[in-house]
């Protein structure tokens, strides 16, 4: 009949409390912040007004197991989940049809956890929810400053790194989203413009120019790294070797590649050379031009260099391509590579400056420990 509201079906679901409280819980314990909201939502199995429920096998995943339950620090937050004026805001939330209020005593533990945890987006979204984030970051962030005065290098650099982690980017559309890495548009951009004379390349900037330059690029943030700029040189590029290792737990694969890739280099070196001695040899007895002949010598194998560097090879692959996919696999790698032509095709070549540290500290070249 008209005029007469029709109740769903659903409205004689039973919630279970007990199940919705561990839920609650172990989404804040991880650092989950997609979970949270999602038992917030419309569909959540927490409302009796959702036909969607705990007990079904899709959904064991917002449950913790045993193992998670008999923790300490579990059984913390479950206490909290339930304490009465946590517990009311739940229930009185999921009872509404706006859009959800979240509890900022769980979006706080939940972020606190999540840096625990190093899932520093998850981090960075709980605290800008409750408009702390900045202040959070400048906390890390001063903490890492004391512990580089105390020496503690392993952990002035996992601070930096956490810190870096909470940046925001309050450009993103639709709206503000937590910076991830993004290390191959970086690189890209670092490599934008083809060096016009050899000393222009990125590798052999002034030494001091290039860990800073070096620390901007990993750390995400060149204001971050600012703050490494007064530091005396030697425990700059301490960061630098600390964070490389710290963002790449594979760099050792990548530095014997990087010497194979130095050795072609030589290689073609060597040959290029005497191709130009024969030419000066036999001057005029050629019509061919210079660059024919060295094409001739080397074929195909400046090729070659991309793919040692990178540890397999892209059919047909453009420069490009191989820089974003070496800045994938080995973020640091790209800062020790530069465009050049070879014939009418661009590639990629190791490249570094001769009696710059940081080569030597990060093991780059034959003879130095990796």
């Amino acid at each position: 009949m008209l005029g007469r509201k029709r109740h769903p079906a659903t409205d004689a679901k039973q919630v279970d409390w007990e199940l919705a409280a561990r839920a609650f819980a172990k989404a804040v314990h991880d650092g989950d912040i997609v979970n949270l909201r999602f038992l917030f939502g419309p569909f959540t199995p927490a409302r009796a007004t959702s036909s969607e429920r705990f007990e079904t096998e899709k959904y064991a995943y917002l449950l913790p197991d045993e193992e998670q339950e008999r923790s300490r620090e579990f059984q913390g937050v479950l206490d909290l989940v339930r304490s009465r004026s946590v517990w009311a805001h739940i229930q009185n939330e999921l009872s509404m049809t706006r859009p959800p209020q979240l509890p900022s005593e769980l979006v706080l533990a939940l972020g606190d956890n999540a840096l625990r945890q190093g899932k520093y987006t998850s981090a960075a979204q709980a605290y800008e929810m409750l408009r702390i984030r900045a202040r959070m970051q400048e906390l890390v962030l001063e903490a890492a400053d004391e512990s580089l005065d105390k020496g503690e290098l392993t952990k002035a650099v996992r601070g930096y790194v956490t810190a870096s982690g909470l940046e925001y980017d309050y450009a993103a559309f639709p709206e503000p989203l937590p910076k991830t890495p993004d290390y191959q548009m970086r690189a890209l951009v670092l490599h934008g413009d083809y060096p016009v004379r050899p000393e222009d390349g990125l590798p052999l900037q002034e030494t001091s120019h290039f860990v800073m330059t070096a620390l901007g690029y990993l750390l995400m943030s060149s204001e971050i790294a600012a703050r490494l700029e007064r530091r005396p040189e030697d425990v700059r590029l301490a960061v630098l070797k600390e964070l490389v290792e710290s963002v790449d737990p594979a760099w050792r694969e990548f530095v014997h590649r990087y010497r194979e890739a130095l050795e072609l280099k030589r290689e073609f070196a060597e040959r290029i050379q005497r191709a130009i001695d024969a030419r000066t040899a036999a001057q005029g007895a050629s019509p061919r031009s210079l660059a024919g002949e060295i094409d001739d010598t080397l074929g195909a194998d400046p090729g070659r260099m991309p793919v040692a560097l990178l540890g397999r090879e892209i059919e047909d692959g453009e420069w490009w391509q191989y820089l974003k996919e070496l800045a994938f696999l080995h973020p640091a790698g790209i800062l020790f590579v530069s465009r050049q032509f070879v014939g009418e095709k661009e590639i990629i070549v190791p490249l570094y400056r001769e009696g710059c540290p940081v080569v030597h500290a990060l093991g780059l070249l034959p003879g130095t420990a990796p």
